[in-house]
């Protein structure tokens, strides 16, 4: 009689000052504990997503920011940038109703991140923070990434 293996759930939780080394870190934590959790075929996704998601906590943000990660099922993670700003940014402030936000014009300097971040993550969303001590409250921006054949990017069918 064969015993089925249950994977207990785990989350991780990465604290990153205000400094350009902070994304790099991230990018770097993402893939080591995807390969560690044997979820290596999102590596690439995930990293993408998260990229845009901290890169915009470290520009628009003044204070320490943070990256959390979390197994969501079978081969499914979320990815979360907490920071300490309240404002939800465009695209994930605009409820568009079809899931997807308008693209940025052509040549727009900005806007192009999260844009890629929306169209790209299988699931995504955004929430305040409210209350707490100074320095407690902001918004976190997540996203989720789900293994082949759900994955739309870095060879996902």
């Amino acid at each position: 009689m064969a015993l089925a293996t249950v994977t207990p759930p785990w989350a991780y939780t990465l604290q990153l000052p205000q400094d350009p080394r902070g994304p790099g870190i991230a990018r770097a934590t993402l893939r080591t504990v995807l390969t560690v959790h044997g979820m290596r075929d999102l590596v690439d996704t995930a990293e993408l997503l998260a990229s845009e998601l901290v890169t915009n906590a470290y520009r628009h943000s003044s204070g320490s920011y943070s990256l959390r990660l979390r197994g969501a099922g079978r081969n499914r993670v979320r990815v979360g940038v907490w920071d300490s700003s309240p404002e939800i940014p465009d695209p994930f402030g605009a409820d568009t109703g079809a899931g997807t936000a308008n693209a940025p014009a052509g040549l727009a300097e900005r806007g192009r991140g999260l844009y890629l971040v929306r169209e790209y993550a299988d699931s995504w969303g955004a929430y305040p923070i409210r209350g707490g001590l100074p320095g407690q409250g902001g918004k976190v921006l997540w996203v989720e990434c789900a293994g082949k054949p759900e994955c739309r990017w870095g060879g996902g069918t």
